[in-house]
């Protein structure tokens, strides 16, 4: 189960090859990513603070980030991601299509 929001957080992919991917997501307060899998490893990179919450079907968890903080997750990762914050974040989330 997704979210209930209208908003959709923003993807801009700024490259996109065989080895890789990275995406910028860019979150108005309260926007979402929307429910997803990824198919790879990933790291983020958040380019603002900001609280995510995250929710993986079974439960919900916050997280604070801080600007530069970077985290990964393996491939098979189900989940929806939504800025918990009051004001816009952005992050960097880079795929590994060969690991």
């Amino acid at each position: 189960m997704a979210f209930q929001c209208d908003i959709p957080a923003r993807p801009t992919i700024q490259h996109d090859s065989t080895e890789y991917r990275i995406t910028r997501w860019d979150f108005a307060p309260g926007a979402v990513t929307g429910w997803h899998e990824h198919g790879y490893p990933y790291v983020v990179v958040m380019i603002t603070a900001g609280r995510l919450r995250i929710h993986d079907g079974r439960t919900t968890s916050e997280v604070e980030l801080q600007h530069g903080q970077a985290y990964s997750r393996p491939a098979g990762i189900r989940h929806d991601v939504m800025n918990a914050s009051d004001h816009p974040i952005a992050f960097v989330e880079i795929e590994m299509k060969k690991y």
